[in-house]
Order: structure tokens, then sequence, then C-alpha cells
């Protein structure tokens, strides 16, 4: 679709211009600098490179978020083992619920980019109380009680980052500056050539691949929890604990 509408565009472009390239017209176009193609070609990498940028952040942003959320529950998990018994089935079990409505439930609103932070994850606010209100016994159960309190306040920081960076996405004055300055820039190469139809066309259609590329670079990681190039919840459920007592009712 990119690369279809993006040589669409051009052939438009190139109409225009062979179609107004007549008469006095035709030397006016003529008379056009070709000094000017590589200023515009390099507007047009540094708009590419703005918005790419916001782009590939959000990205490395999201799959970091997700990878410290991870973590931050294989250590809850890992920990729980310190108070065996009740606590440690509980607190394995709402680690389990939290992940599977993760992948479920959150994934999908967030790839719709509706996810909102108005809802707690009621597993994880659970774990997090239920750690609280854990009585170690000696100091190494208080590490360990220490250690998973830091660990759920990790992940709920997490997992508030990943859902805000859902809701990031290139904005339309971004898009309609970057396919502005690709449309100027294809018709000053039609208008510079415009005496050599064939020579146009090749012209246009090599810097118009160019164009295409680069928006589908930019539009595949665009939102990142969106398409076939997406960050998904693989991480999480690789650390989610095995099956044991269910967790209790919220």
């Amino acid at each position: 679709m990119v690369f279809g509408a993006t040589y669409l565009a051009t052939g438009v472009i190139y109409w225009i211009v062979t179609a107004l390239a007549v008469g006095k017209r035709a030397s006016a176009f003529k008379g056009l600098s070709p000094g000017m193609l590589p200023p515009l070609g390099i507007i047009f990498a540094l708009l590419a490179a703005f918005v790419s940028s916001q782009v590939w952040n959000d990205f490395e942003r999201a799959k970091t978020a997700v990878n410290r959320e991870a973590s931050a529950l294989r250590a809850v998990v890992l920990l729980a083992d310190s108070f065996p018994g009740e606590p440690d089935a509980r607190l394995h079990a709402l680690v389990r619920r939290h992940i599977t409505e993760a992948a479920t439930q959150e994934w999908p609103t967030m790839a719709r980019q509706h996810a909102t932070l108005t809802i707690s994850p009621p597993a994880l606010v659970e774990a997090l109380k239920l750690t609280l209100a854990l009585t170690p016994v000696g100091e190494g159960q208080a590490a360990a009680q220490r250690e998973m309190i830091d660990s759920l306040q990790n992940a709920l920081d997490a997992r508030r980052q990943r859902i805000l960076i859902s809701q990031s996405s290139v904005n339309w004055v971004k898009w309609t500056g970057l396919l502005l300055q690709a449309a100027l820039t294809l018709l000053a190469i039609g208008m510079v050539h415009s005496d050599n139809r064939l020579t146009a066309a090749l012209a246009m259609a090599i810097f118009a691949t160019g164009v295409a590329v680069s928006l589908l670079l930019i539009a595949s990681h665009n939102r990142p929890f969106t398409g076939e190039i997406s960050v998904g919840p693989d991480v999480l459920l690789q650390v989610m604990p095995e099956e044991g007592t269910p967790a209790p009712s919220p």
C-alpha cells in the first residue's frame, strides 16, 4: 500500500509536470537550476530522520519497559519462595494472573491505543498488599520482603510506561510536513528534467522508491504495540510461574 500510494502520487506529479511543460512554461521549467535538487533532498532526509528518531525511540522504550516489567515479576516469583506455603502459592498465582490479563486484555487494547492508566492492575495491587501484610521471620525473609516490594513497584512503574508509550505515534503535522517535502522534491525533479520525459520518469521513480522505503520503515514502527513488527508479551509469558494454587478473587 505504501509503495502503491507513493508511485501513484509520483505518477500524478509526473503527469501534471509533463502536461504543463509546453510553450513558455517549458522554458521556465527548464530554467530551474538543478542545484535546487540536492538541498531539497537533504531537507527531506532531515525531516525523515526527525520523524524516525521519535519512532525508534518509542520502540526501544517499549521493549525496555516490557523487559523491565518481566524482570521485576521474575524477581517476585523467585523471592516468593522465601515464604513457603500459602503466601508463596498466592503470589505465584497473582503474578500468573497479571501476566495472563496483560497478554490477553491489555495488549489488544494497547494495539488500538485505548489503554489508559485509569484502572490499576488488580493482580499486582493485590500482590503488593499481600507482600506488605507478610510477617517476616528472620533477617532473610525481611530482606526478601523488601526486595519483593521494590520489584512489585518496579513492575507497576514499567506497566505505566508501556501504556503511556502505547499512546504515542507520529502526529499528522509531522506526516504532512514529510509528505509535502517529498512531493515538492518530486515536483522539482520533474521540472528540471521536463525536456526529457524518460529521464524525468526514471529520476522521479528512483526518488519515489527511496521515499516509499522511508515511509514504510516509519509506518511499520510508528505504533510499538501494533502490526507485524511490534513489541509483544512474549517476554512476560516466559517468566510466568507454573500453574499452582489459583489466585483469590479480586
